[in-house]
């Protein structure tokens, strides 16, 4: 009998040992590969369960009031669109600075617009970028990658044709007028204002076309809301004397005419866009004054 107690204690004192080295050294851990039971010790009011994840974009702020813009205080402008807010988005940013009373913020992203959420979803990235920037006045532009058949975000058809060939433009129109109106609706939500930049017309009669039918969709929707929304004609100001395609128009800055446009006979070059981003600043300016700015 004293020599079962004697190795009963043996074996005891061996497996306490045991237990306090794999405490110390560490030792394979069955548990690790099981899911880990949310801590209840503590209770933070967080509006965030245990099945919920915090959102990826900041806090949306409160809504701004319309103040006047100054040195102190300057007016918020947020520029965004494709690749032509990319060209007239430097120049527009140094003609507001000159103001003193601007501060500007360009994002923008090449091909894109609101033919192709697949390729790029601006819905969400102006709920994303929006409430970051705050801004009291947004410049959009989305020129010639719009001027196409419409997707959805699962890359099936909304409307699977382009606008301007002949076919019935109707579902057409409606469809990329929901989209624009969707977009001009968010954009102006508070005491936000809207500036919305047309797309010029192209060489090529068959772009052209195409392009006319995006330019009335967005006049009509910019109509509806002239009271957040500025248009400003890009279309008018890029063409000749008879209303078409023109390659030389006159600058404003100094009364000569210059060549306007890139080798596609679409985009604006270097002169184009700068001229362009004088008649944005000059509604950008407009809105400032409105709000009761001196410049």
């Amino acid at each position: 009998m004293r020599r079962i107690v004697a190795l009963v204690l043996v074996v005891g004192v061996m497996f306490g040992m045991w237990s306090v080295v794999s405490g110390l050294f560490g030792g394979d851990d069955t548990s690790a590969n099981e899911p880990i039971t949310p801590s209840t010790n503590t209770v933070v009011n967080d509006g965030v369960t245990p099945t919920t994840l915090p959102p990826t974009t900041t806090t949306t702020p409160p809504p701004k009031e319309k103040t006047v813009p100054s040195a102190e205080d300057p007016a918020e402008v947020l520029i965004l669109g494709d690749s032509d807010a990319g060209a007239f988005g430097p120049y527009l940013k140094t003609l507001l600075d000159q103001t003193g009373i601007a501060s500007t913020e360009l994002e923008y992203k090449t091909s894109s617009g609101l033919a192709r959420p697949d390729f790029f979803d601006w819905p969400a990235f102006m709920r994303e970028i929006v409430p970051q920037a705050n801004p009291d006045i947004v410049v959009v532009t989305f020129g010639g990658n719009d001027a196409q058949g419409l997707r959805n975000l699962d890359l099936s058809w909304a409307v699977g044709h382009n606008p301007g060939e002949g076919q019935d433009d109707t579902d057409w129109k409606a469809e990329y007028g929901a989209r624009v109106g969707a977009a001009m609706d968010y954009l102006t939500e508070g005491t936000r204002t809207l500036v919305w930049v047309g797309v010029p017309n192209a060489s090529d009669p068959a772009l052209t076309a195409r392009l006319a039918v995006q330019d009335e969709v967005v006049r009509a929707e910019a109509a509806k809301r002239t009271d957040k929304v500025v248009f400003v004609d890009t279309w008018a100001r890029f063409s000749g004397r008879n209303g078409g395609w023109a390659e030389y128009v006159i600058d404003p800055r100094d009364g000569e005419g210059k060549d306007v446009r890139a080798d596609d006979g679409f985009h604006l070059n270097v002169n184009g866009a700068e001229i362009l981003a004088l008649d944005i600043a000059e509604a950008v300016k407009t809105d400032m004054r409105d709000r009761g700015a001196t410049i």
